[in-house]
């Protein structure tokens, strides 16, 4: 009778041992199930941000260099206006200095 005892004692210890493997691997296969969900999130999470990103540093650029043209005209307008007075000033003392010029040419000193 304790032989049919320990038989009885033998097979609940298999079968909780089944279960027990059975609930292991259904927790491991949840487990997987939820870190390939958080790592789907991640990525596209990742993938918002990337675009985000992408979307600010083309705004930046976009912005720059609209800057950058203005400047160039800014730049072009400030050069041809002193071009513009400097040509007026020359025109201007052009007779004083060739006269001073003709005056220290003709003038011999003895």
């Amino acid at each position: 009778m304790d032989n049919f005892r320990g038989q009885g004692g033998i097979q609940m210890l298999l079968t909780a041992e089944q279960e027990a493997q059975h609930i292991v691997s259904s927790a491991r296969t949840l487990k997987m199930a939820r870190l390939k969900q958080a790592k789907e999130e991640a990525e596209k999470d990742l993938a918002h941000y990337r675009s985000h990103m992408e979307t600010d540093y083309q705004n930046q650029i976009s912005e720059t260099s609209g800057s950058s043209g203005k400047t160039v005209k800014q730049l072009e307008e400030e050069t041809e206006t002193k071009i513009k007075a400097l040509t007026e000033s020359t025109s201007r003392v052009s007779k004083e200095i060739v006269d001073m010029l003709m005056k220290h040419i003709t003038t011999v000193r003895t």
